[in-house]
């Protein structure tokens, strides 16, 4: 039996929505006329080159045998497109078909072929996850990128594709917007540029009008999606550079909305290189904030080279920040519309969250992480937010989004901002009073989530680095019953407390050490888990700073 929940979970919640994603969740459970199969478009004639995007690592690993999220199954017959003991996110994967467009994808070219055949023939139009918007979306881009690479449809394919597009246009996801929406418009894209004939014709230009809007409201000035996500930042990028390499390098490239749309994609490209470069440790990996993982979307690398080879000249925007090298002074880069802030010092990186959770009628991926941070001393990892291992409902989807698997402050045993379900939130966390004084290697901010909460506590923040060490200081302002920060280390590093377990040291597998000192407050260690991958759930450790006041200090120090 399913727990009723608070009435007003459901009132914060819904009270941020835009009236779109209210009237697009009414007219998602209307009744809709069935997807014509007549008068399909017929094939565009191609006669430009496709260049080849970035490549995401093989999936498929036998002719019905597939590997996603660290799980491998096997689809012997109908019924394991949408078996209902497998994970929804891994049915998703099963249908995307991103194998077509993986390493290797050449030498599986019958395997391919195959699979084809029988998506179409065990996937009747309409029923099952394969229909569903956004798995649909990001199949006919993978059957339009194989098809545009030299490789022939089979039979019957093509017909299904316009299907797929006409059941799309019919069902695009204005009840979610975000990242989904913009999956839906590049869909419809690539399905315009696919066929030809005034159907066609429309799906481009839908799909063109709704990037064109969605483009300048998603990617804010500093260049990152508005998400905070940067896993959903790296694949909305990939969109956006599939975007232009289809409408760069297709036939037909002279309407007035067509030119438009690749500047406004190929103005956005740049700064979105820029920020994800920003937000990836000197390990070439992105930060974990928010919902993100790692193989969820295409290396920041990889994705690199692709905006290289499509726009020549942004190749010192493309490049990886490899971090470091700044000597003894901080060298601060302030990302202020997404809200991060990287600290480079000597051979130590920085993350800090000072960002709202996401907008606020979107933030079905955001965690209750505000003010939590991440630290990386050369290329290892040292400080590690949660990450994610799935998705879905349930405890453990909702513990890893909690302030608990965070490096910030839980207080009496609330989240910073209520999570809830899968990806819901009502009442969330907002940043203030953020101060910046790069001179003094200093960053300052505090947060309102617990204000909601007897007491009205306030938490406040500071980072203090210095050359060698830094300090963090964390104040409750306000009534509280109990208050603890985390600090959660990474599984390779070696972690030998004192006695007292208000200091310690931290040993990286290199034989570097860092020593840790808890001045204000109690320590205690706890064993927790790291989530760097859907599917993975790594044991690790943390540092707990009970507060035995209104405030705990805690020093880090490196030689």
């Amino acid at each position: 039996m399913i727990p009723l929940l608070p009435f007003s979970l459901y009132l914060h919640t819904l009270r941020y929505l835009k009236p779109s994603q209210i009237l697009g969740r009414i007219c998602k459970i209307l009744p809709r006329p069935a997807v014509s199969r007549g008068g399909l478009p017929a094939l565009r004639q191609q006669g430009a080159v496709w260049r080849q995007p970035a490549l995401r690592s093989a999936s498929l690993l036998g002719p019905a045998r597939f590997r996603f999220l660290n799980e491998e199954g096997e689809v012997r017959d109908a019924t394991g497109w949408n078996d209902p003991q497998r994970e929804k996110l891994w049915l998703y994967h099963l249908h995307y078909f991103d194998d077509l467009v993986a390493e290797g994808a050449a030498g599986r070219h019958e395997w391919h072929k195959a699979l084809i055949r029988r998506w179409v023939a065990e996937n009747p139009p309409g029923f099952g996850n394969g229909w569903e918007p956004y798995p649909l979306a990001r199949r006919i881009v993978n059957w339009a990128k194989w098809a545009w690479a030299g490789n022939e449809l089979p039979a019957g394919a093509a017909a299904c594709l316009a299907l797929q597009a006409r059941w799309l246009r019919r069902h695009l996801e204005w009840h979610l917007l975000g990242n989904h929406l913009l999956a839906d418009a590049k869909g419809l894209i690539f399905a315009g540029l696919f066929f030809a004939g005034p159907e066609a014709e429309e799906w481009l230009a839908k799909g063109l009008s709704i990037l064109e809007c969605q483009i300048s409201e998603q990617i804010l000035a500093d260049g990152g999606h508005f998400e905070r996500s940067p896993m959903y930042h790296a694949q909305v990028l990939e969109d956006v550079l599939d975007v232009v390499n289809a409408l760069r390098n297709l036939p037909d490239p002279n309407s007035a909305k067509r030119a438009a749309v690749t500047e406004i994609c190929s103005e956005a490209v740049p700064r979105m290189l820029a920020w994800l470069r920003t937000m990836t440790h000197p390990d070439g990996g992105i930060a974990l904030f928010n919902d993100a993982a790692f193989g969820g979307a295409a290396t920041p690398a990889r994705l690199a080279a692709y905006a290289a080879a499509l726009l020549p000249g942004h190749e010192s925007a493309a490049a990886v920040h490899t971090g470091g090298n700044w000597g003894n002074v901080p060298h601060f880069s302030h990302l202020a519309a997404t809200g991060y802030i990287r600290v480079d010092y000597g051979d130590m990186t920085a993350f800090l969250d000072v960002a709202p959770i996401g907008p606020d009628y979107l933030p079905g991926h955001a965690h209750a992480d505000t003010l939590s941070f991440e630290l990386s001393s050369g290329t290892q990892r040292v400080l590690v937010d949660s990450g994610v291992s799935r998705y879905g409902e349930g405890a453990e989807r909702l513990r890893q989004r909690g302030t608990a698997a965070h490096n910030t402050v839980e207080i009496d045993g609330q989240n910073s901002s209520e999570v809830w379900g899968g990806f819901r939130v009502a009442r969330r966390a907002y940043p203030r009073d953020l101060v910046v004084r790069e001179a003094e290697g200093v960053v300052s901010c505090a947060h309102d989530g617990y204000r909601r909460l007897a007491g009205r506590p306030l938490h406040r923040r500071e980072w203090r680095f210095r050359e060698c060490g830094m300090e963090i200081r964390d104040r409750v302002e306000g009534g509280f019953r109990e208050a603890a920060g985390r600090l959660h280390f990474h599984p390779e590093l070696q972690v030998i407390p004192s006695g007292s377990l208000n200091e310690g040291e931290l040993l990286l597998p290199d034989g570097r050490r860092m020593l840790w000192r808890i001045l204000k407050g109690e320590g205690r260690l706890l064993n927790t888990t790291w989530h760097p991958e859907f599917g993975k759930v790594i044991p690790n450790q943390c540092l707990e700073i009970r507060f035995d006041g209104p405030e705990t200090l805690v020093e880090l120090s490196w030689k």
